[in-house]
């Protein structure tokens, strides 16, 4: 079986309070608990996990880049949530093994890294 050296994504990241930075270009001074947080990203999954692992994703795509550009607190918000390509030691390890587990066009289960919380959609 190939393993892949690398992959691509869009993400949305959802801070708190006690996230590393708890800052962003949507909000300066973010105040929210890990459990606002999570809920907001977990009502986004469950309203895109019936389009999660369609052949053609192209749909769940463009949606999801909608909501990372309104709901993102990552800088890739702007573009829509993309990091572009990253091999395995680029990223937080929570967020590397889940990028890397997804198959190309699925979503992934929340992920929680001390950037705050994560959804992520394989692209590549």
């Amino acid at each position: 079986e190939e393993v892949d050296s690398e992959v691509r994504v869009l993400h949305i990241l959802r801070k708190h309070k006690d996230s590393t930075r708890p800052a962003s270009l949507r909000e300066p001074e973010i105040t929210c608990s890990l459990a606002d947080a999570s809920d907001v990203l977990q009502k986004v999954r469950e309203q895109l996990l019936p389009l999660s692992g369609e052949k053609d994703f192209s749909k769940l795509k463009k949606i999801f880049e909608g909501l990372a550009q309104r709901l993102s607190d990552c800088n890739s918000a702007q573009d829509g949530g993309d990091l572009g390509r990253f091999t395995r030691d680029k990223m937080q390890k929570p967020f590397t093994d889940a990028a890397f587990d997804l198959k190309v066009g699925e979503l992934s289960k929340l992920v929680f890294t001390p950037s705050g919380v994560h959804l992520i959609l394989r692209l590549k």
